[in-house]
């Protein structure tokens, strides 16, 4: 079964931080796309501890969007 998470990767020095916003799960790697990875494969080992029934995770995709907020 495949589950979707919301990622978020920001740049933290010389590495990229990334976080499954669900389930507050991070890694980091050197690229955007090794953080990714790295973050994927976090994920599912965390998963295989965790109850099915407990999966904060959904199939579908979430919204995700941003504000913007004039400081007056």
């Amino acid at each position: 079964m495949t589950y979707k998470s919301t990622a978020v990767i920001r740049k933290e020095g010389k590495w990229f931080i990334a976080r499954s916003l669900e389930l507050g799960v991070t890694s980091q790697g050197r690229t955007i796309e090794e953080a990714k990875n790295n973050l994927i494969e976090a994920v599912e080992l965390y998963l295989e501890d965790m109850p099915k029934s407990r999966s904060v995770l959904t199939r579908e995709a979430p919204l995700v969007t941003s504000i913007e907020v004039g400081r007056g």
